[in-house]
């Protein structure tokens, strides 16, 4: 039995002008995913911008999602840091809160070693009894965890799978083989989510999803189905958005579309700035070719 499968939106932190968090867009856009059938929500996570969160704005969203979704659906938290201390700390309130897992980005900027790796994860689920998913995004952290630290880590009971946002299909194929089918898989990579999900994947934690939360619910439904004609149906209308949704640095492209879409206001906070002009016309091509306008 799979703890968390499918469409799971790294949802994105809305706010105002300002900067400050906006609760009503914030309350609205969580309605919003449940009615879209998405299948979890992951909060404060790279996409909600955890790295310029206040730790208090941070427990803060934890807690006001939690108690809206009212166990509606999963609730995964972002609660990695570099620091293995602070890790468990947030990691603690988070369990507090109430959510229903904790997803853990590889420490970044101090480049730990495997071992070092290792001996973080071991430490922050033996300290903290819920669910936890390893976060793998080395283009973003400096840091790479390699399949043979995932599966000595798959060993320890709470930890149940790996995001993997690298991209490389032969990288999850190589889990898979090492961790097994009861290890959990989600693709970290919106443009290669479908064939980690025919390769026996169970998800993905998406930035798509924030603006097109329907299809990439009925995409994952059909790959996690084996029905790969309709997977790589609905998919093929979400390929420029799973590409320009990075056209600059995540969240920048998500949040203009939301934007554009009329679900939150223009806030986003330095050092991000909203998406550059030139680049408006190609969100919104890839968006019309989505469906969503």
């Amino acid at each position: 039995m799979a703890h968390f499968k499918g469409s799971m939106v790294a949802l994105i932190t809305p706010m105002h002008e300002s900067g400050s968090i906006d609760e009503k867009a914030l309350h609205d856009l969580v309605e919003w995913h449940i009615e879209s059938k998405t299948d979890a929500i992951i909060v404060a996570g790279t996409t909600g911008e955890s790295a310029t969160l206040e730790h208090n704005e941070t427990i803060k969203l934890f807690t006001a999602v939690v108690k809206q979704v009212a166990g509606r659906l999963p609730v995964i938290a972002g609660t990695g840091t570099n620091a293995t201390q602070s890790t468990i700390k947030l990691t603690l309130e988070a369990k507090r809160a109430g959510v229903d897992g904790c997803l853990i980005v590889t420490p970044y900027y101090n480049r730990p070693t495997q071992n070092g790796l290792f001996e973080h994860y071991k430490a922050v689920a033996e300290k903290v009894q819920v669910p936890i998913i390893i976060y793998n995004v080395p283009s973003r952290t400096g840091c790479d965890i390699l399949p043979e630290t995932v599966q000595r880590l798959s060993l320890i009971e709470n930890i149940i799978g790996i995001k993997e946002a690298t991209g490389k299909l032969e990288r999850v194929s190589e889990i898979l083989q090492r961790c097994g089918s009861n290890f959990e898989i989600y693709s970290g990579d919106d443009a290669t989510a479908l064939h980690l999900m025919l390769l026996g994947g169970h998800g993905v934690i998406s930035v798509t999803s924030n603006v097109a939360p329907v299809k990439m619910h009925n995409m994952c439904k059909a790959a996690l189905a084996g029905n790969r004609e309709l997977a790589e149906k609905i998919n093929a209308e979400l390929i420029p958005l799973h590409e320009r949704l990075f056209i600059e640095s995540n969240p920048i492209p998500a949040k203009w579309a939301l934007y554009t879409l009329g679900k939150i206001k223009a806030g986003i906070r330095l050092p991000l700035l909203p998406l550059d002009n030139k680049h408006h016309q190609t969100v919104k091509e890839a968006m019309q070719h989505a469906g969503v306008i």
